[in-house]
């Protein structure tokens, strides 16, 4: 998942004491790792969430953080394949593409965008991928009130995040989906990308909202006072459903000016815990 989705006030309340102390007595041989690469790595906060879901669920098994640096990559992947209670990896930015090949199976997804968000052991001990950040978002639309199916759509950033959003909306259903994105070769390889499975239902298009059901932001934006608005605010109505992927942040001024035009909202706080449960279901279920 991206690093501006996981800093997060909502995944940063620490184990009490207690908690703490009852999870290192679990610790044993027969303890699972899950293990979450990426760099920088010191923001993220989901190893202690999954850690109490992985727990809650009676399974013996931890997540930690792993500083990987990009050159680094191969080298890791080759110790954490041969390390034989490593029962899954959690892949973020920017290893998300690089980590695909990697993988011995994967998900539909993870093999059209050739990326992914987590990897579970099949097996024969080599990997299986899947790209959950696309379905959590459109599951934190929905749960909040958005009606993806039959809807028009905009979706403002074509990146990893983006491009998973954007198979999850087609397949959840939208009418119409237009992108758009200031990196122009990003838009050309998602419209690549997505010319088997959104023929006739998708565009490239400005960030202007206008006459849209879904206005939904994929980007950075939003993580710094002062970011520009990844769309243009003073066009959104109350008709409209607005969502965005950052977290930990407070209410972004997307969100503030959308709840200020009476539009019903999702926040990347939301996208979080539907990504955890699958997550977990993932790695636990498989």
């Amino acid at each position: 998942m991206p690093i501006y989705l996981e800093t997060t006030n909502f995944l940063s309340e620490s184990f009490s004491r207690q908690d703490d102390k009852r999870m290192l007595e679990k610790l044993n041989g027969d303890t699972r790792l899950f293990p979450i690469i990426g760099t920088p790595i010191i923001h993220v906060k989901a190893p202690q969430r999954l850690t109490s879901g992985i727990e809650a669920r009676g399974y013996n098994g931890i997540c930690i953080p792993l500083e990987v640096a990009d050159e680094d990559l191969e080298d890791v992947m080759r110790g954490l394949s041969h390390s034989a209670n490593v029962g899954g990896v959690l892949v973020t930015m920017p290893h998300k593409f690089n980590a695909f090949k990697y993988c011995g199976t994967s998900s539909r997804t993870a093999k059209l965008l050739k990326g992914v968000s987590v990897m579970r052991r099949n097996q024969d001990r080599s990997w299986h991928g899947e790209m959950l950040d696309g379905l959590a978002f459109v599951k934190a639309q929905v749960d909040a009130g958005a009606r993806p199916n039959g809807a028009r759509a905009l979706l403002v950033g074509a990146g990893a995040a983006g491009s998973a959003i954007a198979i999850a909306l087609l397949e959840a259903g939208v009418r119409e989906l237009t992108i758009h994105d200031s990196n122009e070769a990003r838009v050309e390889q998602l419209m690549t990308i997505l010319a088997g499975i959104g023929v006739g239902r998708v565009s490239v298009g400005s960030a202007d909202p206008t006459g849209f059901d879904m206005v939904c932001n994929a980007t950075p934006m939003g993580m710094t006072a002062g970011d520009p608005s990844p769309v243009a605010v003073e066009l959104l109505s109350a008709s409209m459903f607005v969502g965005d992927v950052v977290a930990g942040h407070g209410v972004t001024a997307l969100l503030q000016a959308a709840l200020a035009a009476g539009c019903n909202t999702a926040d990347g706080v939301q996208m979080v815990e539907a990504q955890q449960e699958m997550m977990l279901d993932f790695l636990l279920g498989g």
